[in-house]
């Protein structure tokens, strides 16, 4: 089936993976909410974090930021969550490849989504892409803690999908740096595959491995060799 729409993981695929020092972010937003108890209640907010992420998982099914909060009993106010944001932005921004292979792709006149596994609101993802103009190249996305699944349910993959208009999601791309998430889950849907693995996934978050990608790509720019090539496999009209 003809490809018509490219659809991207984000964090590790379209914004480089980086090893995050988790801790260190949550002792910066718990002094915010509680000064004096800060070390208690940051190491309470990294377990829950880690238990809720470690649950999304093992069930598919989707979580949220409050989540975390609300586990430990806290309400954040707007200077907690700001500093929080804060703490990750270094860690939010696009690939260098990535403004560019956007634009190729919408000058190909293919259909842009973006597919992520997120705690985070859609809102603050549409405000990482405004920042690194690149929002108005994306033309539909769906973040886990908007919906009730993550991947690699293919649930959220065929969402994503419906929301670019595809009537089959045999005529989607999905490119990703994960094998069970991204890979696996986007092969339970029909979709083409292509594997990006220019991260350092940490171990307990690895996955299943046993996922084949219909293709490989070393670097975002090697996405469009790959849909050339395919594209070059196809029957004349």
């Amino acid at each position: 089936m003809t490809i018509k729409y490219v659809v991207f993981d984000w964090a590790g695929t379209l914004t480089p993976w980086h090893t995050v020092d988790l801790a260190g972010i949550w002792l910066e937003t718990a002094r915010e909410i509680d000064p004096d108890g800060a070390p208690d209640l940051a190491q309470r907010l990294l377990r829950a974090e880690r238990d809720l992420m470690t649950r999304c998982r093992d069930t598919q099914c989707s979580g949220t930021l409050d989540e975390v909060f609300r586990a430990v009993g806290v309400a954040p106010d707007a200077t907690a969550i700001d500093t929080y944001r804060r703490a990750w932005e270094e860690h939010t921004y696009l690939d260098p490849e990535g403004a560019e292979l956007l634009r190729t792709l919408r000058e190909r006149e293919l259909g842009v989504g973006v597919l992520s596994n997120t705690l985070w609101s859609a809102d603050w993802h549409h405000e990482i892409f405004e920042r690194d103009g690149v929002h108005d190249l994306i033309d539909a996305a769906v973040y886990s803690s908007e919906v009730p699944w993550t991947k690699p349910n293919p649930l959220i993959f065929e969402l994503i999908a419906e929301r670019l208009g595809a009537e089959d999601p045999g005529a989607c791309a999905f490119v990703g740096d994960r094998l069970f998430e991204d890979i696996w889950g986007a092969r339970q849907a029909r979709m083409r595959t292509i594997w990006v693995p220019h991260s350092e996934i940490p171990e307990e978050e690895l996955g299943s491995d046993s996922a084949v990608p219909d293709a490989t790509a070393h670097t975002l720019k090697d996405v469009l060799t790959v849909l050339d090539s395919w594209a070059s496999r196809q029957p004349a009209r």
